[in-house]
């Protein structure tokens, strides 16, 4: 009751301000257009006497602008104390239109007055100029106090709750990895950096395709850690891509290594752009346990589908046989032919001249009982699909440049070694990936045991489109190389394409270790288990109630995500979200971010059209010039089939002629 009594009495105070404006306005007509009043008949003698004795003492008159400032006043100062029905629509355009034509209408009239007319007609033209100047005013008043200042439309997507202030310092050491970042904080641009202190704590960059994840991060990261003397190993997916950018910044920063590294390249579809290596080589096996991986790398990038059923008795017999057929070929003669092409070979010959073999000796026989049980059964239907399990995904791997690359020793694959640091690069084909694959899996095998040793050289790892290729170990290495200076920065699409090439557990495992995160736009649960990752935050919220009279503001504050899965799932190219880890020494207390990743595109457009090709490795030219490529793999090829069936006659002559071993040949 009290407050609707003040407002009635603050509407009476405002009624009488507008009051006394006007009543300046009407005195400044009577008294510069007397003449005319006077024709009109509107003058009084008393009114007269008033103005002038005011004339007299105040000099009120003495200025047409006295009046008008005072009646403006006046006018100001109801419209601020009145109290209207707020309006969306109005707008500060609106106003200063309004204020300008009022201004101009009703200060600027003045000559209107000595206009070379009757004194009636120049007075009705500034009485008519300073009535609508007045309304106009008026107007911008009233539209002053309908203004809804705080026009909750004017974020409708909740930018301002939704940004943070983040890292603006630039933290390097002789590890890190750092990217200048522009983020939205404050309703301006802010330049940042996203500090990776630790990239031995592993980093994951994911993003739909053609959201910048290999242009403006994986391509830093080799290059930065080129830089910094990191020994490298690199998957490049669509070869050459990530391989000429590791090769010509290689070149210019020889300097940053102690040891000069040597540049190597597998490469299946160009022999001549291709070193070998035996991923196999007997030297790096040093139990049975070695071919086990190996074999299982091996089978289960050939068949996706046994990563969910591991351990069923048809996924376990093919790796086990295989596994078998690599460790015999390892201790044959020193590893002579201890390579996957022979592996191959040995594997399709007849099961009556393998199994007598290798349970010829007594460290296979025992790894093999499950296949002599079902031959001395008589069980031969599960024999053959046991060993087809085997033969028919390896059968896809049968090809001369693929037997090249694998049977030479260029080089060894422990990238990190301080005395022979190296940075390679295995290529691979989209069209072949399910050929090419398990081969490359089984140069990812071996490199993860080589390179996870103390007192070895920082490293890197770096895989871009980790779906296409199945690494085994890889949630191991992640968990365990930050103690031996390995980073592994991983990249791939969404969780989903994670979890369905690597299994469920095997897939939460890698996403939960690692410490580094970067997003582009992703969806689905992806957007919103990173969502959930990165937190929430105390955000504001307010809400507005208007009625005819008065509006009401109502705030309030509310724990919400600090960065909504809505927003991950729609992150223009560029625009990247995730979290950093740091260390004892270096602490960064804004770990999250959500930033743009600033990349100087004309100096990179200038770098990559100076770059130099991967050079030929191996020319395959006779003097003449003609090519001898294809005889050259073709020789190769039928080498590694002789020395199998080499192998094979003399193995089973020395069984015949063993008392001991001769009943492991079966009569047919």
């Amino acid at each position: 009751m009290a407050q609707e009594d003040d407002l009635r009495a603050l509407g009476k105070i405002m009624d009488f301000m507008r009051g006394i404006s006007v009543l300046f306005l009407l005195i400044n007509c009577y008294w510069f257009c007397y003449s005319a009043f006077e024709t009109w008949h509107f003058t009084l003698a008393i009114i007269d006497k008033i103005l002038l004795n005011f004339q007299r003492t105040t000099g009120l008159f003495s200025s047409m602008l006295w009046t008008k400032l005072f009646s403006v006043v006046f006018l100001g100062l109801s419209c601020l104390g009145t109290k209207g029905v707020k309006e969306e629509k109005i707008t500060w355009g609106m106003i200063y239109s309004a204020l300008a034509v009022g201004f101009v209408l009703f200060f600027l009239n003045w000559w209107l007055l000595v206009l070379p007319i009757s004194a009636v007609g120049a007075a009705s033209l500034y009485i008519f100029s300073l009535s609508l100047g007045y309304i106009c005013l008026l107007m911008a008043g009233v539209w002053m106090s309908r203004l809804l200042k705080n026009n909750l439309m004017d974020d409708v997507f909740n930018m301002e709750n939704e940004s943070f202030m983040q890292e603006t310092r630039l933290m390097q050491n002789e590890y890190s990895v750092n990217l200048p970042t522009r983020f939205y904080y404050k309703k301006k641009w802010n330049k940042g950096w996203i500090n990776i202190v630790n990239p031995f704590r592993a980093s994951m960059v994911l993003g739909t395709p053609g959201s910048g994840k290999s242009y403006a991060i994986v391509n830093n990261y080799i290059k930065q850690q080129i830089e910094k003397g990191f020994a490298m190993y690199i998957y490049d997916y669509k070869f050459p891509d990530l391989s000429e950018i590791a090769y010509n910044h290689l070149l210019h920063h020889l300097e940053a290594y102690d040891v000069k590294p040597q540049f190597f390249v597998i490469n299946f579809d160009d022999p001549r752009k291709s070193h070998r290596c035996n991923p196999i080589n007997p030297s790096f096996m040093t139990d049975i346990s070695d071919a086990y991986e190996s074999a299982y790398t091996i089978m289960l990038n050939l068949n996706r589908s046994w990563i969910q059923k591991q351990g069923d008795f048809f996924v376990e017999s093919p790796i086990i046989l295989l596994a078998a057929i690599i460790w015999f070929l390892k201790i044959y003669e020193n590893g002579k032919y201890c390579t996957f092409p022979h592996a191959i070979e040995f594997l399709n010959r007849p099961y009556a001249q393998i199994f007598p073999i290798l349970t010829a000796y007594d460290e296979l026989a025992n790894y093999l009982s499950p296949f002599m049980d079902a031959w001395e059964g008589g069980a031969q239907d599960q024999l053959q699909g046991q060993i087809a399990s085997a033969k028919i995904p390896l059968s896809r791997m049968i090809s001369p440049a693929l037997y090249w690359v694998m049977t030479g020793d260029d080089f060894s694959l422990d990238i990190n070694n301080p005395r022979e640091p190296k940075v390679l690069v295995v290529g691979n084909n989209p069209d072949r990936q399910n050929i090419y694959s398990a081969a490359l899996g089984l140069y990812n095998s071996r490199i993860v045991k080589l390179i996870n040793k103390k007192k070895q050289l920082k490293s890197s790892v770096i895989i871009d489109e980790l779906p296409t290729i199945y690494f085994r170990g890889l949630d191991n290495l992640i968990a365990t190389a930050r103690s031996n200076k390995v980073a592994v920065c991983l990249g791939f699409q969404d969780f989903s394409q994670l979890t369905r090439d690597y299994g469920d557990k095997e897939s939460k495992v890698i996403q939960n270790t690692v410490g580094n995160v970067f997003s582009g736009q992703v969806v689905g649960e992806t957007a919103k288990t990173l969502s959930e990752r990165f937190g929430k935050v105390l955000q504001q919220r307010q809400s507005m109630t208007i009625n005819r009279n008065d509006k009401s503001t109502s705030i309030s504050t509310q724990l919400d995500s600090l960065i909504p899965a809505s927003k991950i799932s729609n992150l223009t190219q560029g625009m990247f979200v995730g979290a950093v880890s740091d260390n004892f020494d270096e602490r960064i207390d804004q770990k999250i971010f959500h930033a743009e990743i600033v990349v100087d595109s004309a100096k990179v457009s200038a770098e990559m059209k100076a770059y130099q090709p991967i050079p030929i490795i191996a020319e395959f030219q006779n003097e003449d010039g003609s090519d001898y490529l294809r005889e050259t793999i073709e020789a190769n090829y039928r080498m590694v089939k002789q020395d199998i069936l080499t192998l094979v006659a003399s193995e089973i002559e020395r069984i015949k002629n063993d008392p001991t071993l001769k009943h492991l040949i079966k009569k047919e």
